[in-house]
């Protein structure tokens, strides 16, 4: 039984005790601001009773002074983080620290320095510790996570994903475990929608020539992405995509692929990207005198200022700190009897996605590149 469990069932034993012992002076049962109490029967009409049957006294009740009052202990939920040293977590993280603040929970970020094992580890000991009330879990691998995502759940620990899908398909938000509640994007529609920023970009050159810096070929999650951008600029009329290569989450890499791009390319009319690796094809464009509408895809500070500045055409928008909040709150709601929805499309948090220059407006970026 968790911690806040115990504390309600105590709560409800001292109140039942104290009732049966006093009573309303009234008769009138009182009423919880939360619940609606049954309407009461009538009592029901019988015989006298016989004076000389009448029982010995009882005895006067034991005081309930063994049973403890509510706890008024705060709440503790855990967050496991990509890593600690990544912007993109760092934001989610604030977000969850803007939460406990509002009510006083207390929380933790557990760093598995982007390895899944680690991670999975971490999990797997904060359930066997018994000190949480939730978990909020930012998955580095979402399937080979599952196994403990369950384990936790079944330990009466409610569990929100945050970002990565839990499970093999990236084209839902829709939780693939039962009893999770998630909180992100679906990749597939990710990508989707970075290939028609692409497909816009080109709009008054034909043909146009696109080039698509990958995040990670190893990663489930960015395989999903490419497939779906592919699949999106293949059927587009006008516009080739002449290649997709691997640009990685850091602006050194972008660098290096950019560079890569425009020796083996004459003619690159638009490039996508990670906003990190697009940050460095920016520099290598400007060094080898290309020019190139660039897309990024994630909301950092910097991306959403290049793309004010005029710098970038595009960027695909997020709020991850407001995400970070959204899952603590409803970690919150699961914890304390509430009745959160099963998941939330972060990309309602932003007005619109496709994050062009007349769309941005005044919008900060909530995390750095």
């Amino acid at each position: 039984m968790t911690r806040p469990i115990l504390r309600i069932a105590a709560f409800l034993l001292a109140f039942t005790v104290l009732a049966s012992a006093c009573g309303d002076a009234d008769g009138d049962a009182a009423e919880s601001p939360d619940t609606e109490q049954p309407a009461q029967a009538e009592p029901a009409t019988t015989a006298e009773p016989d004076p000389t049957d009448a029982p010995e006294p009882a005895d006067e009740p034991e005081p309930a002074a063994a049973t403890e009052p509510p706890s008024d202990e705060p709440l503790r939920i855990a967050f496991f983080g990509f890593a600690a040293a990544n912007g993109f977590a760092q934001a989610t993280w604030a977000g969850i620290q803007e939460g406990a603040d509002a009510i006083g929970a207390e929380v933790q970020f557990f760093d598995p320095v982007f390895d899944a094992n680690t991670q999975i580890s971490q999990i797997q000991d904060a359930i066997t510790a018994g000190d949480w009330d939730a978990f909020i879990i930012q998955a580095n691998d979402g399937n080979a996570v599952i196994p403990v995502i369950e384990e936790a759940l079944a330990a009466g620990i409610p569990v929100v994903g945050e970002f990565t899908p839990i499970g093999p398909d990236f084209s839902t938000v829709e939780p693939q475990v039962e009893g999770l509640i998630f909180v992100g994007a679906a990749p597939v529609d990710n990508g989707v929608i970075l290939a028609e920023m692409a497909i816009e970009a080109c709009e008054g050159t034909s043909p146009c020539n696109v080039a698509f810096l990958e995040g990670f070929r190893a990663l489930p999650l960015d395989v999903a992405r490419t497939e779906a951008f592919h699949a999106t600029i293949e059927a587009a009329v006008g516009v080739e995509l002449i290649t997709s290569v691997e640009g990685g989450y850091l602006p050194d890499t972008g660098l290096s692929a950019a560079q890569d791009v425009f020796v083996a390319h004459g003619d690159v009319h638009v490039m996508v990207g990670s906003s990190q690796a697009i940050l460095g094809a920016e520099q290598a464009a400007n060094d080898a005198e290309v020019s190139v509408k660039l897309i990024g895809n994630g909301g950092a500070r910097q991306a959403v200022d290049a793309v004010r500045e005029g710098r970038w055409h595009a960027v695909f928008l997020d709020a991850e700190r407001d995400a970070g909040r959204t899952a603590f709150e409803l970690a919150v709601l699961a914890v304390t009897g509430g009745n959160p929805p099963s998941s939330f499309d972060t990309t309602t948090l932003v007005p619109n996605v496709k994050g062009t220059a007349n769309v941005i407006g005044d919008f900060e970026g909530q995390w750095d590149s």
